[in-house]
Parts: C-alpha cells; sequence; structure tokens
C-alpha cells in the first residue's frame, strides 16, 4: 500500500504598526508599515508550528525594505502608540 503525504510551508504576513520614521535611503520623513512574517510548516495543508519569524519595516516613498529581529520591532512598537516620532531607518 502506498500512501501519500503532502507537506509544505505557508507565509503568513500581518502588520503591527505604521511608523513615521526617516528613510536611511531616500532620507524622507515618511510612513514605514511594521510587518511580521512568520513561516509555518504545513501537514495536509494545516499550519503546525513556526519555522522563521521576519520582522520588517518598508518605506513607503521609495519601497526599500529593512528586515530585523524581534528586539527592535519591540523597541519601535513602544513608539508606535506616542505618535511613531522621527527615528532613524536600522540599515
Amino acid at each position: 500500500m502506498l500512501g501519500v503525504i503532502i507537506f509544505g510551508f505557508r507565509r503568513y504576513l500581518s502588520q503591527l504598526a505604521m511608523l513615521t520614521l526617516v528613510c536611511g535611503h531616500c532620507n524622507n520623513p515618511c510612513a514605514h508599515p511594521l510587518r511580521k512574517a512568520v513561516t509555518k510548516f504545513t501537514l495536509f495543508f494545516v499550519p503546525l508550528f513556526p519555522v522563521r519569524v521576519v520582522y520588517s519595516v518598508q518605506c513607503t516613498f521609495c519601497g526599500t525594505t529593512a528586515q530585523f529581529g524581534r528586539q527592535r520591532a519591540d523597541e519601535l512598537m513602544k513608539q508606535a502608540p506616542s505618535g511613531g516620532g522621527s527615528l532613524p531607518l536600522p540599515r
């Protein structure tokens, strides 16, 4: 008897906040969405567990994207409720 196992990966994106930052590439103060991308292992199209988590911000003016870890994302989230401020974009 031969069985078929279907497995793979699926990426889930969520926007955590909208920040006002100064872009390190174009030097314009503009909106940067703070996003969380979680890649999960799937078995028979059912997501089971995360295998990778990436946080990123993207400049809405020039499109430059910067990725970083959870610690930097937490620092940026603390800035978000107070209006975002004017922070330099991480390189």
